[in-house]
């Protein structure tokens, strides 16, 4: 017969075990990981596609952050200056945290970050969940052109997506597919990709209500696909109307996505597809 002190060890190694087991249960998203003192994000090619890299922050101390940029082909004898601006990089926004040029023979910059360009105080953590991303320039003079960038904070991918195919409509030929990319904050990065668009066309897409099937009013609109790219990127937070709508709420929409031949040709559908609670 089991005594007092042996009841109680085992009650107690139950409790811790069940505990595991709920907590194993869980969704990710319902528990956040502990921030880390060094977050990672990849650099991406944008305007030149042999430059890419990745952007260290490291936390120093509870008010210190050190930023380090490593870029492989940048040009011997180059300066490219590098920002952290607001919002999304397919939304764009205002510099906010200017970082130390990258040095073209290296490829490399570190820059002590405590205060944003306006003297606010930046801790890591304020930076792990800022709403931004991170710019690398040609030069000063070329500001306007980037040569690598990412997201960062909030805005960071987490790895999750959902495609969806959009077939040929009224002009043979033109198909591809729109992804939506969910982000740390729930809302999504949608691209659309399309082959064989004609080069210098603009073709206004939209997520329409209902199904291709029963057609509907426009309820979100994307960016433009770029016809000499076939591409369109546009960051989904909300519908037109203002109502929320994130990477979750694509998922079980009852709509599909009409990419149109022009901005005067708004009827005329070149690639269109089911998403959501649409979809097969």
């Amino acid at each position: 017969m089991l005594n007092n002190l042996s009841k109680i060890n085992i009650f107690t190694l139950m409790l811790v075990l069940s505990t595991v087991v709920l907590t194993g249960c869980k969704d990710d998203d319902d528990f956040p990981l502990p921030i880390p003192d060094t977050k990672v994000y990849d650099l991406e090619p944008v305007a030149v596609e042999t430059i890419e890299g990745t952007a260290t922050f490291v936390r120093i101390d509870n008010r210190t952050t050190s930023i380090t940029i490593v870029l492989t082909g940048t040009p011997t004898g180059g300066r490219h200056p590098a920002h952290i601006h607001a919002n999304t990089a397919v939304e764009g926004g205002p510099i906010v945290i200017s970082l130390n040029p990258v040095d073209g023979t290296t490829g490399v910059s570190t820059t002590i970050v405590r205060r944003d360009d306006a003297g606010n105080p930046v801790s890591f953590e304020e930076l792990m969940e800022y709403d931004g991303h991170l710019n690398v320039h040609l030069s000063e003079e070329r500001l306007d052109v980037i040569v690598a960038q990412s997201d960062i904070g909030q805005n960071e991918l987490t790895g999750k997506s959902k495609r969806y195919t959009l077939e040929e409509a009224a002009v043979p030929g033109i198909n591809g597919l729109v992804v939506f990319e969910r982000r740390r904050n729930g809302e999504a990065l949608a691209t659309i990709t399309l082959e064989n668009t004609p080069e210098n066309g603009i073709h206004p897409a939209h997520i329409h209500r209902n199904s291709v099937e029963e057609g509907g009013g426009i309820a979100f609109t994307f960016n433009p696909v770029d016809g000499t790219t076939g591409m369109s990127k546009t960051n989904v937070a909300e519908l037109d109307d203002g109502t929320p709508f994130g990477y979750s709420d694509v998922l079980k929409y009852d709509g599909h996505v009409n990419v149109h031949l022009s901005p005067e040709q708004l009827e005329v559908y070149v690639a269109q597809g089911d998403i959501g609670s649409n979809a097969d």
